[in-house]
């Protein structure tokens, strides 16, 4: 499941984010970064699902 997570991080960074934390804060952060350029939602994402932050 992890490796899903990982490209899901990279191609759909909004939806590797609410895999691994939900509707919470992280997630609509994710959403922002991710429409402010695509790459700096992608690092966010790959961070939250390396570190393994939940809900």
């Amino acid at each position: 499941m992890d490796l899903v997570k990982i490209l899901l991080s990279i191609f759909l960074p909004p939806v590797a984010a609410f895999l691994q934390v939900g509707f919470s804060l992280h997630f609509f952060v994710n959403i922002v970064l991710t429409l402010l350029g695509g790459l700096p939602g992608m690092v966010h994402a790959l961070w939250l699902v390396v570190t393994k932050k939940t809900g």
